[in-house]
């Protein structure tokens, strides 16, 4: 820094696609503070390490950090951002240094902003971490594969013909598209380029006239390239996307938003007329048509079958012991392997025993883990990346006796689940305006969980899918797939997680307008041993008995003897 002239450097926990999960050449936040969750900023100064991160976080990052030099700064009210804290710290005449290939366009522009109304100058091409890192891994070379559109519903045809049809009505001529699961999402393939999500590095340069798809060409099959060709879709090499951009004529137009792309390849257009709107793939892709509804709806029975079968291996081995987090975890994927289409884990389990289960992100690792006991509780968050759909779903698992108090706050998570999962809602309402209702049960008891209650799911794509969810603005529509997950964390004790998978659907249509629901998805009975039926009304009990009366029926038939007699047990009336 020193050298560069600079007084501070921002390293986030992005790849040049902006993207939640990220191929190890690019955890370079990860790398430098130690802090393995994946969502955070660090922010290095000539005399200061500090590591934001949010909620989720909070426990495990203090953790991972104990004993270095960082400081870890929460994502609350009263703490400044980091880019407060630069501007609060730094002064006239110092600089900010960041690789503008991993920052959005809209943050840098905002950060550039403030800086320079203080003085403060800001370079946003410098790599600084490439300099230093020595054993950086190398870039992911997955090959490439197709989604057929048996899976996908509609095909590359019919998606490009809606995306142009979006276009037209932006004034754009051409339409740069970084995210990698909404260029999956358009081409119907899928790769292995990035853990837990099946993408492809790589850009998309959609034009009136052409489509341009910028990839390393080692990734490509036969097939792939076939189907390429026969869709009338172009091949450039990764990097040639910025020149691509530079080149595009002055006479036309090109849409970039500038939140969903890096300050780089914003900076990249030179000459064509820049419309900053909305992404166009976003929406499109988080509404899942017919297709993607029936097959995501047989998905979850075939996930559903696993984990019962987990659960079976669960009760009946823990007792034995030798079963540790590690290994459940690796059971559990054992048993997801064994269901028609699946790929694979759709994100790192967590299987967080008693005390650590408390951190929501836990992830046990061959040198700390726990070992599991016929007494408190696991936490099992975990999902599987099927061909016909990506999976999501938490269940906190009695092992023996608990406590009173985390009986009710089990109970507590359950009611507050059932009241998000039983929720009417008028066209036009957002997830953020039902937050309070799966909250209000464990406010009553002054408690709350610092995360979001629930975010979309995408289609053999990311586990986590915008622009929906229940911390977010965008009006909820048939079609949107999300997650209701309330919980109750303390620390040192125990962490209590239900999570169910929904599809938004019509209810009715009265006088006062239409009206929308959710329709479950996820099939999985929720522990009746870990219940306080005195804390449950009429309502909710009913719907208890009724989503495990339908567990029962719907699994049953693929399942074993042994486990089809435990299945009955653990669904029995309450």
């Amino acid at each position: 820094m020193k050298s560069k002239g600079i007084h501070a450097y921002i390293i986030p926990s992005a790849d040049p696609h902006l993207d939640e999960y990220v191929p190890d050449y690019y955890r370079a936040r990860e790398w430098i503070s130690g802090f393995t969750g994946s969502a955070g900023t660090v922010v290095v100064t000539m005399d200061r390490a500090i590591l934001w991160t949010d909620g989720r976080y909070y426990i495990q990052a203090a953790k991972e950090i104990q004993g270095s030099e960082f400081e870890l700064f929460k994502k609350e009210k009263g703490v400044p951002d980091y880019m407060e804290f630069l501007e609060q710290s730094l002064t006239r005449g110092q600089g900010v240094g960041l690789d503008g290939r991993l920052v959005s366009c809209a943050d840098v522009r905002k950060l550039k902003k403030n800086l320079e109304e203080k003085g403060v100058f800001l370079k946003g091409d410098m790599d600084l971490v490439s300099e230093l890192w020595a054993d950086r891994p190398s870039l992911p070379m997955g090959k490439a594969f197709l989604l057929d559109v048996a899976f996908a519903g509609l095909s590359v045809r019919e998606k490009r013909a809606q995306v142009l049809s979006q276009m037209e009505k932006d004034g754009a001529d051409h339409y740069i598209v970084s995210a990698l699961d909404s260029i999956a999402w358009f081409l119907n393939l899928r790769g292995n380029d990035v853990s837990y999500t099946p993408v492809i590095l790589s850009y998309l340069l959609i034009s009136r006239d052409s489509v341009t798809w910028f990839v390393d060409p080692l990734k490509l099959t036969d097939e792939v390239r076939n189907y390429l060709r026969e869709n009338e879709l172009s091949i450039r090499d990764y990097g040639e996307v910025f020149q691509a951009l530079t080149d595009l004529p002055a006479d036309s137009s090109v849409l970039v938003d500038s939140e969903k792309n890096s300050y780089a390849i914003y900076s990249a257009v030179k000459q064509a007329r820049v419309i900053d709107k909305s992404d166009i793939i976003i929406p499109m892709k988080a509404v899942k048509n017919p297709v993607e509804i029936r097959n995501i709806k047989d998905t979850y029975v075939k996930d559903g079958v696993a984990m019962v079968n987990f659960l079976y291996w669960l009760d009946t081995n823990v007792a034995k012991g030798g079963v540790t987090e590690l290994k459940a975890a690796e059971k559990l994927l054992e048993f997801r392997m064994q269901q028609k289409d699946c790929m694979g884990e759709s994100f790192e389990t967590i299987a967080g025993y008693n005390a650590n289960a408390a951190m929501m992100h836990y992830s046990a690792t061959p040198e700390s883990y726990s070992v599991l006991k016929p007494e408190g509780s696991l936490l099992v968050d975990s999902g599987g990346q099927y061909f016909s759909g990506t999976t999501d779903i938490t269940r906190t698992i009695v092992l023996g006796e608990i406590s009173e108090e985390e009986k009710r706050d089990f109970t507590l998570v359950l009611k507050s689940h059932i009241a998000m999962a039983s929720a009417i809602f008028l066209e036009g309402t957002s997830g953020k305006n039902l937050d309070a209702l799966a909250r209000q049960p464990v406010w009553k008891y002054h408690m709350d969980y610092k995360c979001g209650t629930g975010h979309g799911v995408g289609f053999c794509l990311g586990v986590h899918e915008g622009p929906h969810g229940f911390s977010s603005n965008v009006p909820l529509v048939p079609g949107m797939l999300v997650t209701i997950e309330p919980g109750v964390y303390k620390e040192n004790q125990y962490g209590i997680r239900t999570e169910n998978d929904v599809v938004v659907v019509e209810d009715k249509k009265v006088e006062d307008g239409q009206f929308y629901r959710f329709d479950m998805l996820s099939w999985c009975p929720i522990d009746i041993r870990a219940m306080d039926p005195s804390l449950l009304n009429r309502d909710e009990i009913d719907w208890i008995n009724a989503y495990h009366k339908e567990v029962c029926q719907k699994l049953s038939p693929y399942l074993e003897e042994a486990q089809k007699s435990w299945l009955k047990k653990m669904t029995s009336s309450i």
